[in-house]
């Protein structure tokens, strides 16, 4: 069993950079791939991007590359995502997921954690 905790979301500008952080429970954290998701109210979850448990592997969506950075620190059973030039339409709650699998689906996503709300105001 995993938990999830992610903390760092709030209001910035257009340009702007927010770095969100992730902090699971548990002793075996760095055999799970980890990944980021987002989702908009009514709209379907978007996968964002994914680290593998070395974190020697990503892979990001098309929408946030070369703009978003993951990254992991198994002894501090975190991870992390760097936002940097945000858009409007980055807006949305991100949640932390953990899967066994490297992967970007959700289904195949085995623990979440509540998310917290990105606001980009243009």
């Amino acid at each position: 069993q995993v938990q999830l905790v992610e903390s760092g979301g709030g209001l910035v500008q257009a340009g702007g950079s927010l770095r969100l952080s992730c902090a699971a429970s548990g002793r075996t954290f760095g055999v799970y791939t980890m990944a980021w998701f987002r989702q908009v109210l009514g709209k379907e979850r978007e996968f964002v991007v994914c680290i593998n448990g070395a974190g020697t592997t990503t892979y990001y969506a098309a929408s946030v590359k070369g703009r978003f950075t993951i990254s992991r620190d198994n002894a501090k059973n975190s991870v992390y995502l760097q936002m940097n030039s945000l858009k409007p339409e980055d807006t949305a709650v991100y949640y932390c997921a953990a899967s066994y699998k490297y992967t970007d689906h959700d289904l195949e996503y085995n623990y979440w954690g509540q998310g917290t709300q990105v606001t980009v105001s243009s």
